[in-house]
């Protein structure tokens, strides 16, 4: 495989100073870009700052920034800003989130996503091109903005986050790559095409695009552990409509709709145990490092330009073996 992403942990036994001596041994390992998103912990634009700052070659993305949190004029200084820091190195990867990040826990509407994610990205790829943004549309009425620093030399990659058909066929559309997520390698294929149809209809090719996706990956000689902590992830991710629509899609709808029929009766427990042997296999890859490497081959014959490992551990200090996970893939 020509690239190969890594995700940065998302988690609080990580602290963030430490993110950069796992940082260094991607850059040292031969990945090509380091992502890293935001949920309830480290932001996004802060931990980027700091990993361009202390890197030299290696890539570094968002995977994802929603659109509404913050303002597309915002984004655009944003990624203007990261594009000083690391000339050529910036990916911008944005989405539309969840219902709850966006209108329980931060107060905000959650109205029609696609559309204003379209608008946003519009606006952004105005602000990065230094033009005078005079914009009315559904979600954001500019007037007379103008990014004060010249126009980069080579536009910051916008990436958007898909799920589904719509937001595949956005992404083919309007983006520069992809990135998808919780997708089993029989998936790939149709989201590969749904993106394909989006970008033909632009008059562009899928040659064009990058099509990236995260799995969740535990390199370890005892894997049962790490399955455990699989499902409890995957079942936080049954439970919001738009990821149990996807995963209904893929096959498993047997699994999603008794996962929430037990978290509705308030069984936690009974829902984790809902996730079957088969749905774990299909979402994230668990085991020896022979058996990674395979298996992650896998992802790329479907149709995949940049696998990104995601690594995760159960361990109470989850460092040791997120870097045992990380170099089983060293270039």
């Amino acid at each position: 495989m020509s690239r190969l992403g890594l995700a940065l942990p998302f988690t609080a036994a990580v602290p963030l100073s430490d993110y950069l001596s796992l940082a260094g041994e991607a850059e040292a390992s031969g990945y090509d870009t380091l992502w890293t998103g935001e949920i309830n912990g480290t932001d996004a634009v802060t931990t980027m700052a700091l990993l361009a700052s202390r890197t030299g070659r290696i890539n570094v993305a968002s995977g994802i920034i929603p659109v509404q949190t913050r303002t597309p004029i915002v984004l655009g200084m944003t990624a203007a800003s990261l594009a000083q820091i690391a000339p050529g190195r910036i990916r911008l990867g944005l989405g539309v989130s969840s219902k709850i990040i966006v209108n329980e826990w931060n107060g905000l509407p959650f109205e029609r996503p696609l559309e204003q994610l379209k608008e946003a990205v519009r606006v952004i790829r105005m602000v990065l091109a230094g033009e005078r943004v005079n914009f009315e549309g559904r979600f954001y009425r500019i007037r007379n903005f103008r990014l004060a620093q010249p126009p980069l030399p080579k536009p910051v990659p916008i990436y958007l986050a898909a799920l589904g058909p719509r937001m595949l066929r956005l992404a083919g559309e309007i983006a520069d790559g992809v990135l998808l997520n919780w997708i089993p390698p029989e998936a790939i294929p149709q989201s590969v095409r749904e993106i394909e149809i989006g970008a033909e209809g632009a008059g562009r090719s899928l040659a064009d695009l990058e099509i990236a996706a995260y799995i969740r990956t535990a390199v370890t000689d005892d894997p049962e552990p790490g399955r455990a902590a699989l499902a409890r992830d995957i079942t936080g991710y049954c439970i919001v409509d738009s990821y149990a629509r996807f995963f209904i899609a893929c096959g498993f709808g047997k699994e999603v709709e008794a996962v929430n029929a037990a978290w509705r009766a308030g069984d936690r427990q009974g829902a984790v145990s809902q996730i079957s042997a088969r749905f774990l296999d299909g979402l994230g890859i668990v085991g020896r490092a022979d058996f990674c490497r395979r298996r992650l081959e896998e992802y790329t014959k479907a149709g995949l330009t940049q696998p990104v490992i995601f690594p995760f551990s159960p361990d109470p200090d989850p460092r040791p073996a997120l870097s045992r996970t990380l170099q089983a893939f060293a270039a």
